[in-house]
């Protein structure tokens, strides 16, 4: 059942499913809450109450929000986190991966633990002799920066298909063929378009000052960067000392939670067991 919160000046659409500790699943841009759903069934069976949430702009989320920050997702995370009586546990995709570390900054009290993954948290620069050496990355790039530019669902589309690498998860098809109808309702593109013009430099720059245990997840085979693991391993090291760690998830592109979800829930609830658990 969907829920709707009230809530910096729009409405976020939301379900809960599960009871226990609270885990927040935060999907990123161009995406809806569904990215989720085999990952959400199976943290509901191991004893999580599990919420996952549209972001502004998204799904059954309102349109129309002023901007579409890392920053204002962050607060929509805290805000929602507030409602259904946290802490909790944040997990964030891609953008609100960036998101999730802001929140978890922020307000400590309300994160109990982070998990990115394929996270935008640090500052990005095309890395050009990889576009030219690289050609999943080239190609990425290329697909990404012209569905945001042209404000284009099938250029999306095609990215889509990009980063999910290999077989394709159950029900994939018809996910995509939702989505594209999604995000072809008027302003939706345009959403896509400002978040990914959104520097991811207000995440990075709350990377040291989380204080909760911080699990980053990649794919081997994403697309958006030359070298995932470097990135990750970027990530941790901006971290305070201890606090994070990096699981990598073989033959998985920038979508991990959904080409590989009971790959992405043992990885997390082996970093929950390891005693953070929210």
């Amino acid at each position: 059942m969907t829920h709707f919160l009230t809530a910096n000046g729009g409405q976020l659409a939301y379900d809960v499913t599960g009871e226990g500790p609270l885990i927040v699943l935060a999907h990123g841009m161009g995406d809806n809450r569904s990215a989720y759903d085999a990952v959400a069934t199976r943290l509901a069976a191991a004893g999580f109450r599990v919420a996952a949430m549209d972001q502004r702009g998204h799904g059954e989320s309102s349109t129309g929000w002023p901007s579409y920050t890392r920053t204002d997702a962050a607060a929509d995370l805290l805000a929602l986190i507030r409602h259904l009586g946290g802490p909790a546990v944040l997990v964030g995709h891609s953008f609100a991966g960036g998101a999730a570390t802001i929140a978890a900054a922020q307000e400590p009290e309300l994160v109990s633990a982070l998990v990115e993954i394929s996270p935008f948290t640090r500052a990005q620069k095309i890395d050009l002799g990889a576009l030219a050496s690289h050609p999943r990355y080239r190609k990425g790039m290329a697909l990404l920066m012209g569905a945001g530019m042209l404000r284009s669902v099938g250029l999306w589309k095609r990215y889509l298909d990009h980063a999910h690498p290999g077989p394709r998860p159950a029900g994939h098809t018809d996910r995509i063929a939702a989505l594209d109808a999604d995000l072809r309702r008027p302003g939706r593109m345009a959403v896509v378009a400002k978040m990914g013009m959104s520097a991811p430099t207000d995440a990075g720059a709350r990377l040291a000052d989380v204080r909760c245990p911080a699990l980053v997840i990649e794919g081997t085979l994403d697309p958006d960067w030359p070298d995932p693991r470097a990135e990750g391993e970027a990530i941790v090291a901006q971290l305070p000392a201890g606090l994070g760690r990096l699981h990598m998830i073989e033959g998985a592109g920038h979508y991990a939670h959904a080409q590989f979800p009971a790959d992405v829930t043992t990885a997390i609830l082996a970093f929950l067991q390891a005693g953070v658990r929210g």
